[in-house]
């Protein structure tokens, strides 16, 4: 009699311990649900304004919609109206997954405000046409039009001193 309950305390414990495995697999998946559902309730909200013509971005333009360095965006066609109607306009060809774009842009927005420029950012990740259109083969990459055609680039991560002298000499008239 007492080998029959050792067996059954034993089996308790057995049946306790998976019992309390289940309860932590089924939090840990209800947890993973509650995230993808809130990360698609945030990407939805930030969707509302978005400047693009599409609701399928890549996430890491989504992660830019609420960056204040990245509020200028341009559609494709009105960046080549702009160009095509002869005014100067500046274009910033960039990706979102460049590193070398996210170390730029975050000199080149202040300098352009204090300069006085505008600039109006392509984005070659959801608009990867632009890259031949514009002959644009390294991000980040700015383009002064004039006149309907390119009149300078600079290309890469450049310094502040040269994004200066760059908008300064070159739209800055």
């Amino acid at each position: 009699m007492a080998q029959n309950k050792k067996k059954t305390t034993a089996a308790k414990k057995k049946s306790n311990g998976l019992n309390k495995l289940w309860l932590i697999g089924g939090i840990v998946v209800v947890l993973f649900i509650a995230i993808i559902v809130l990360n698609n309730q945030s990407n939805k909200t930030k969707l509302e304004d978005s400047p693009y013509d599409t609701e399928d971005l890549n996430q890491a333009t989504i992660d830019l919609l609420n960056d204040e360095n990245y509020q200028n965006i341009i559609l494709p066609a009105d960046l080549q109206a702009k160009i095509d109607s002869g005014e100067g306009v500046l274009g910033y060809f960039f990706s979102p997954i460049c590193v070398h774009c996210k170390a730029f842009t975050p000199k080149l927005m202040p300098i352009a405000d204090e300069v006085g420029v505008d600039i109006h950012q392509y984005n070659l990740l959801e608009y990867d046409a632009g890259g031949d259109d514009y002959g644009v083969t390294v991000t980040p990459t700015l383009i002064y039009f004039k006149d309907g055609v390119e009149a300078n680039r600079l290309v890469g991560d450049a310094t502040e001193e040269s994004t200066r002298a760059f908008l300064e000499s070159t739209v800055v008239e």
